[in-house]
């Protein structure tokens, strides 16, 4: 089977939004390769892959690949993709000189081959994210596997954001509490959060796809029973009194990897749904929004306890008074 190659020559600070963009349209794969002189980690715990060890990419920028169907329109697909990447600006996330290149590849020359690059990787203390094809004894009895399969993941689980969230949950979950994910994507923060002891949560995504495939992860790991994934905007949903959501409010966490602008758009509607004393995990802020997320959250009543960086990407521990 032939697939088109869409490679979008940009930025790491444009990955993870880019590569969404790229699920989003359908893409049946992606892949990353980031400078190769940066002399950095990386991990790759779901859906994407660095292809390899060394390139000539300038230091800060980035190559992203999407695969699709023989049969997709190439340029109806690339005509939806620009102005979505050309917007990015508007929320000062720069993207560079972005360039655009496709062919057509064989199935045989990527379907498989980026399988070799995944491995158990060991996200936090207590959490390890493992592909199912691996083999893999936990260290200890505390450490918990979160099961994925990179073929229905979406997102960028490569990206420091997902890791700095799984770490700050496990700090902040001490068993029992009901969680709500804002922008659940593949459902990974769920997963990780009910390894951790949450009693249930509510996974939230306004994509079909993620919610699609957030639901074939939970089951994966066999927590169909312990998360709920439901499609919303945000945390629309709260106000249907939908029987089936899982949880009931005021809830103890709620997690939000996206953008530090959405981030702003609900911060009352976070504050509103949590428990006196609740916790906010605010995440995927890039470092030039920190001062504009610090100022909103305590505009909408919340209080630092803490902030997680990691390389330039940051997330807030902010508490309800």
């Amino acid at each position: 089977m032939l697939w088109h190659e869409l490679t979008i020559h940009t930025t790491e600070e444009a990955v993870e939004m880019i590569s969404n963009f790229l699920h989003e349209a359908g893409a049946g794969g992606v892949s990353i390769e980031e400078s190769g002189t940066l002399n950095k980690k990386r991990d790759a715990p779901y859906g994407e892959w660095y292809e390899f060890p060394l390139n000539d990419i300038p230091e800060g920028f980035a190559e992203i690949k999407g695969y699709f169907s023989e049969d997709t329109d190439m340029e109806a697909l690339q005509a939806e993709v620009r102005p979505r990447i050309e917007q990015l600006a508007e929320f000062d996330i720069n993207v560079g000189d972005v360039r655009y290149e496709t062919r057509t590849v064989d199935e045989n020359d990527w379907a498989d081959a980026w399988k070799k690059y995944f491995k158990p990787v060991r996200v936090s203390e207590r959490l390890t994210i493992k592909p199912t094809w691996e083999e893999y004894t936990p260290e200890s009895p505390d450490e918990k596997i979160i099961e994925l399969d990179p073929g229905m993941a979406f997102g960028t689980g490569t990206h420091p954001t997902t890791s700095l969230c799984l770490r700050t949950l496990e700090t902040v979950i001490q068993g029992g509490e009901e969680v709500i994910d804002v922008g659940t994507g593949s459902g990974i923060l769920a997963i990780g959060a009910v390894q951790l002891g949450a009693k249930h949560v509510l996974a939230l995504d306004l994509d079909p796809v993620a919610v699609s495939s957030a639901k074939e992860n939970a089951h994966l790991n066999g927590l169909d029973d312990r998360i709920t994934v439901k499609e919303s905007d945000l945390l629309s949903v709260l106000g249907s009194e939908d029987p089936t959501l899982g949880v009931k409010l005021p809830v103890k966490i709620i997690v939000a990897n996206i953008l530090a602008e959405i981030i702003m758009l609900f911060v009352d509607d976070v504050y509103n749904a949590l428990e006196s004393g609740g916790v906010y995990i605010a995440s995927g802020i890039w470092k030039n929004k920190e001062q504009l997320v610090h100022d909103g959250l305590i505009a909408a009543g919340f209080e630092i306890s803490a902030v997680h960086r990691d390389e330039d990407w940051l997330a807030y521990v902010a508490r309800k008074r």
